[in-house]
């Protein structure tokens, strides 16, 4: 959790960037039109999370992809087993490039919840 907490206190943190260097009484440009203050801009949009958790599950082989939609519970409406589940969000962390720790993975049972989870995730990209 307190990586988790590092991450997103991070993201939000804005620091201003000079644009010059000064090395050995050399000034160096380092920007050309680059924005001076970091951004969230970057941060994925809820419809591309939802797209994308959505062909990971569908590409599941143990899954009828026609039966999925945001709203499906992976063992009620899928049949899938706890094994299967943890697959899911493995999948889900590698086409997202982030880590889900044990404890919020454990609760991610649901394409809800994976979307919810992975939209509010600030290195989610």
């Amino acid at each position: 959790m307190a990586s988790a907490l590092r991450s997103a206190m991070l993201r939000r943190i804005r620091v201003p960037v000079t644009e010059t260097l000064t090395l050995n009484g050399s000034k160096w440009n380092l920007f050309n039109n680059v924005r001076s203050m970091s951004s969230h801009d970057d941060h994925i949009t809820k419809e591309e999370v939802i797209h994308r958790v959505l062909d990971v599950v569908k590409s599941f082989p143990k899954v009828d992809p026609s039966k999925v939609a945001p709203d499906v519970h992976f063992q009620k409406d899928l049949g899938l087993d706890s094994l299967d589940n943890v697959e899911i969000v493995m999948a889900l962390e590698e086409e997202f490039k982030l880590e889900i720790p044990d404890k919020e993975a454990d609760k991610i049972d649901s394409c809800t919840l994976a979307i919810e989870y992975i939209h509010n995730h600030p290195m989610a990209s």
